[in-house]
């Protein structure tokens, strides 16, 4: 699956997505729109525009009730890098562990930011499992 959010602009959500490590792999104009990547992660952006898929009036913030998990190798650096940026955590870099079955529980170190029109987006690093208790 490979999410396409609107956003309100396409330049704004280039630069916020290169600053957390995301490449384009393709982009186009008219509607402006573009394909990115970080690892296994993809993303489909697109300008908003008159024409688009647009279901209701868009307000901010975008995409309420949803967040993106991006898993990554190294989640510390990246947070650290968004911090030395000035780039706002929705929820700080934290352990948490997540039921799995009645038995086991899955960790992952995560933090949250939003993209400039609002969309959260949790970055992930698997840390194991342990039982449960």
């Amino acid at each position: 699956m490979v999410p396409e959010m609107t956003v309100t602009s396409v330049a704004a959500s280039l630069l916020f997505y290169g600053r957390l490590g995301f490449a384009v792999r393709y982009q186009r104009t008219n509607p402006a729109f573009a394909y990115l990547t970080l690892g296994h992660a993809q993303l489909m952006i697109e300008e908003y525009h008159e024409t688009g898929w647009n279901v209701a009036p868009l307000e901010r913030p975008y995409g309420r009730g949803v967040n993106l998990q991006i898993e990554v190798p190294d989640v510390s650096t990246l947070a650290q890098t968004l911090h030395t940026d000035g780039i706002p955590f929705f929820r700080p870099l934290a352990e948490v562990w997540y039921r799995t079955t009645d038995d086991v529980h899955e960790g992952v170190s995560e933090f949250l930011v939003q993209d400039p029109d609002g969309y959260l987006l949790r970055f992930a690093q698997n840390i194991g499992q342990k039982p449960a208790r």
